[in-house]
């Protein structure tokens, strides 16, 4: 009866741990959109412009560049600058795909080119993404390269099905921390091209 207990008491903790979880993603600073259109795989969607901080990665693919990417540019907003200033974390975090890899973090808006701490990785960069039309297909649980692969495929084919004319430069976008395992959200988009609506 005792061990009953003890499981019932740690999955409650682990569901609430999750609920918590997921309300600080909720309120994470995300890249801004309006959804233009719907179709029934995909959304075509508006962001507005927005600065970034990014590292290149001589890898190719999600999971050889994700672990490097990532503890480069969170090292950064961690602390790890001249200023020694923690940097908000934002959503989503952004990893172009192709021969070699980009992951970029969206910068909070109180920030600018002047008054962001100067990184002391040598490898991080900063770039103004502009306002953009781009599709995008969801797909939930955890990315990996087969996935993002499959649901890349699926864009592409709806895309040139609705005769969509698209820049052949494909992203991930993933919106939840590893350790939250309810409700992940991830995503493949590309920017259009010459999109009219």
């Amino acid at each position: 009866m005792k061990i009953v207990i003890i499981i019932i008491s740690i999955l409650f903790l682990i569901v609430i741990a999750q609920i918590y979880f997921f309300r600080s993603t909720q309120q994470t600073e995300q890249h801004s959109y309006k959804v233009i259109k719907n179709f029934e795989k995909f959304e075509i969607r508006k962001y507005e412009a927005a600065l970034f901080s990014s590292v290149k990665l001589n890898k190719k693919g999600y999971k050889e560049s994700s672990s490097e990417g990532f503890g480069i540019l969170a090292g950064y907003i961690f602390g790890d600058n001249e200023a020694n200033e923690k940097i908000a974390m934002t959503s989503p975090v952004v990893m172009e795909l192709g021969e070699s890899s980009k992951m970029m973090f969206m910068v909070p808006k109180n920030y600018s080119l002047k008054n962001l701490p100067n990184p002391r990785n040598s490898k991080i960069v900063f770039e103004k993404e502009e306002e953009k039309i781009i599709a995008a297909i969801r797909f939930d649980g955890w990315a990996d390269d087969v996935k993002i692969e499959k649901y890349r495929s699926i864009l592409m084919n709806e895309l040139v099905k609705e005769k969509i004319n698209y820049i052949n430069k494909f992203s991930f976008l993933g919106y939840n921390p590893p350790y939250e395992v309810m409700n992940r959200r991830n995503e493949v988009v590309v920017e259009l091209i010459n999109y009219k609506w």
